[in-house]
């Protein structure tokens, strides 16, 4: 006789970032009652503070070639756009071998047609969210990419091949720079069209409304210490007060993935890489998004200001706020934009980006029945987070696994990622 799968009815979400209210909104979509508990607060890991920028076209695995080719010196230099920080321990040292050995052509492409469905869907999820009743603003822009008389837009346009190859539509033209806010260095610029960007906060707040308005409870310091079973099934314990029962469970904390995913089966390494952001004022309003590649820093529309955002500093997930690499952020673009006040720096922020040693999420069921794990986007938790909320809701919700996160199951073997 066959058994009648009941979908889930309660669902118990771990981690208030961009990614798990993504997964409790499309989980609330799919008829679950949702509670999404985290250890801080909304947004506290990597999501308030990113650059905001949705850039599908540039969706690409971290390790590549190129990083190669610059070499070990640049992750050991303070400063550099990709760097080490603080002793290195064992985890890190695993991490980083694994890291190294992604990083071929061969490797870089099968990452690319892995992430290639969920870009190609990336902003229909935004546009569901929006549909659904969550109000903010997603802004359709060209995002303009600068690059000085030394750099070559080459490299770039092969990442850009690669996503149309995959699927994804690409359009772009390269004009000479001297076009605000670049200064004379930028002899050239991509424009990249059909992106977009938003206000991270301004989004999360208004995704954390919608899940409470449609009747999901979201608890912030609640510090999950297990997931596992008890007399009235799968249960989320916390440091404080009672247990959560629940159907189904998501882990989505981040680059804290590893502090509970270990005993739920997740080989995946998760290392932070903290990245930094700050905001400044312009002399001319910034209509749209603005990368420089060679510094690897984004500037983004904030308001009546711009946030700078960049870096990628492998470094303790609870490591705290270093000002100096924020000086080093700012430093490097300060020959290559004009008019900006450089003494007017605000909200100074930095957050944790769950990186992997194959650069590919960790999105899928554990070896705990009903518990599943989705993080490890690393710089493209905003970019994704609602396409993985919306498909891994369908998954848990049907008990049908959605082929396009069949790349990114959390019980890989580590020794492929390597």
């Amino acid at each position: 006789m066959a058994v009648t799968r009941r979908p889930p009815r309660r669902v118990v979400v771990v981690g208030a970032g961009v990614v798990g209210l993504s997964c409790a909104w499309f989980l609330q979509e799919n008829g679950a009652q949702v509670t999404v508990l985290d250890r801080s607060g909304v947004g506290a890991g990597a999501s308030w503070g990113n650059a905001g920028y949705l850039v599908p076209a540039m969706v690409a695995p971290l390790p590549e070639p190129a990083l190669l080719r610059a070499g070990a010196r640049s992750l050991l230099t303070p400063g550099s756009p990709v760097s080490v920080s603080g002793r290195l321990s064992a985890a890190t040292v695993a991490f980083l071998m694994g890291f190294t050995r992604n990083a071929t052509a061969s490797r870089w492409r099968r990452g690319m047609a892995a992430l290639a469905p969920l870009a190609v869907r990336s902003l229909g999820a935004f546009d569901e969210l929006a549909d659904g009743g969550v109000a903010t603003e997603v802004h359709k822009r060209t995002l303009r990419i600068g690059f000085t008389a030394r750099q070559d837009t080459a490299g770039l346009e092969h990442e850009l091949a690669a996503a149309r190859a995959a699927g994804q539509e690409v359009s772009y033209r390269i004009s000479a720079g001297y076009e605000a806010p670049f200064s004379g260095r930028v002899a050239q610029v991509l424009h990249l069209e059909g992106q977009r960007f938003l206000a991270p906060g301004l989004f999360l707040d208004a995704l954390t409304g919608s899940v409470r308005e449609r009747g999901g409870e979201i608890i912030e310091g609640a510090h999950v210490r297990s997931i596992g079973f008890g007399p009235g099934g799968l249960q989320v314990d916390t440091f404080a007060g009672p247990p959560h029962l629940a159907d189904a469970v998501v882990l989505a904390t981040g680059a804290w993935l590893p502090e509970l995913g270990r005993r739920l089966g997740v080989r995946v390494p998760v290392q932070a890489g903290s990245g930094y952001s700050c905001s400044i004022r312009l002399a001319e309003p910034l209509a749209g998004p603005v990368y420089l590649p060679g510094a690897r820093v984004t500037l983004t529309p904030y308001g009546d200001r711009v946030r700078v955002a960049g870096t990628m500093e492998i470094a303790d997930r609870d490591a705290p706020f270093d000002g100096r690499r924020l000086d080093s952020v700012l430093r490097s673009i300060r020959l290559l934009i004009d008019g900006a006040d450089w003494d007017d720096v605000r909200e100074p922020w930095v957050g944790p980006r769950p990186l992997t040693p194959d650069g590919l999420p960790v999105i899928g069921a554990t070896t705990v029945a009903g518990v599943h794990a989705a993080g490890g986007h690393g710089m493209w938790g905003m970019t994704l987070g609602p396409v993985t909320g919306k498909l891994l809701a369908g998954q848990i919700m049907t008990g049908t696994g959605a082929p396009e996160l069949a790349p990114f199951a959390p019980l890989r073997r580590a020794r492929r990622l390597g």
